[in-house]
C-alpha cells in the first residue's frame, strides 16, 4: 500500500518535514518514491508548499494520505479537486 505522509528533516529541536509518497512498510525517514512538497512548522505562520498536480495524480492512483498529510493537502484544495474528478460528472451532476 502506498501512503502520502511526512518525513522529518532538520536538526534537533528544529523540525522540518517533507510531504512524500512512500510504501507503507518503509521507515518514517526511509527511502521514498516521490516528494510532493514541504512543511515548516517553526516559521510563524507555518510555511507550506505542495505540488498540487502531483498530489492529485498520486491520490488518483490509490495513494492514501495520513491524517496530517490530508489536512495539509486539503488546505491547498487537493482533496476537493480529487473529489470533483472522481464523483462529479462534466455537467455538474454527482454520481449516485
Amino acid at each position: 500500500m502506498v501512503k502520502i505522509r511526512l518525513t522529518r528533516m532538520g536538526r534537533r529541536n528544529r523540525p522540518f518535514y517533507r510531504l512524500v509518497v512512500v510504501d507503507s512498510q518503509r521507515r518514517r525517514d526511509g527511502a521514498y518514491i516521490d516528494s510532493l512538497g514541504f512543511y515548516d512548522p517553526i516559521r510563524s505562520p507555518a510555511l507550506t508548499n505542495v505540488d498540487v498536480d502531483k498530489a492529485v495524480e498520486w491520490i488518483m492512483k490509490g495513494a492514501q494520505p495520513t491524517e496530517t498529510a490530508r489536512s495539509i493537502l486539503a488546505s491547498f484544495g487537493v482533496m476537493k479537486k480529487v473529489h470533483e474528478l472522481k464523483y462529479v460528472n462534466k455537467d455538474g451532476a454527482t454520481e449516485e
